[in-house]
């Protein structure tokens, strides 16, 4: 029989940099989890990643107080932000453009984003990128 759930975590922590500091000891230690175990766990599965990856991770928390936690691929901004090779986005991305990305570039991130985004095929998916990427002040070059 499966356990219960108690409680679902999101956090976004960098690949092979959690610690017991806040976000993740707060979060963990009001449905007393053992923090330490997360930490040993996450760092494990994330240490072969880029350092400074950012990776969102839901944490189920069970009635026994075990948990286990899934990692999502890196947010679209981040990923934008590292193909445009900028630090970050706009202001005011309808004014201000801050730099340009391909349509190929498009097209990876929404290949890699597939599993998470809310999508059927990769031309849906493409369209998000594109939506984020102009949110961000960032120009789409054909090409």
């Amino acid at each position: 029989m499966a356990k219960e759930v108690t409680a679902k975590i999101k956090l976004q922590i960098e690949a092979g940099q959690a610690s017991p500091a806040p976000p993740v000891g707060p979060a963990l230690g009001q449905h007393n989890v053992n923090i330490m175990d997360f930490v040993r766990q996450f760092n494990d599965k994330t240490n072969k990643m880029e350092a400074g990856t950012i990776i969102p991770v839901v944490i189920s928390v069970f009635k026994d107080r075990t948990f286990s936690f899934i990692m999502k691929t890196p947010p679209a901004s981040y990923l934008l932000k590292k193909a445009a090779g900028i630090a970050k986005g706009s202001g005011e991305p309808n004014k201000e453009k801050v730099g340009k990305i391909t349509d190929k570039q498009i097209e990876e991130i929404a290949k890699q984003k597939m599993q998470d985004l809310n999508a059927y095929d990769i031309d849906a998916a493409k369209k998000i990128i594109i939506g984020t990427a102009k949110n961000m002040g960032l120009e789409i070059a054909s090409g």
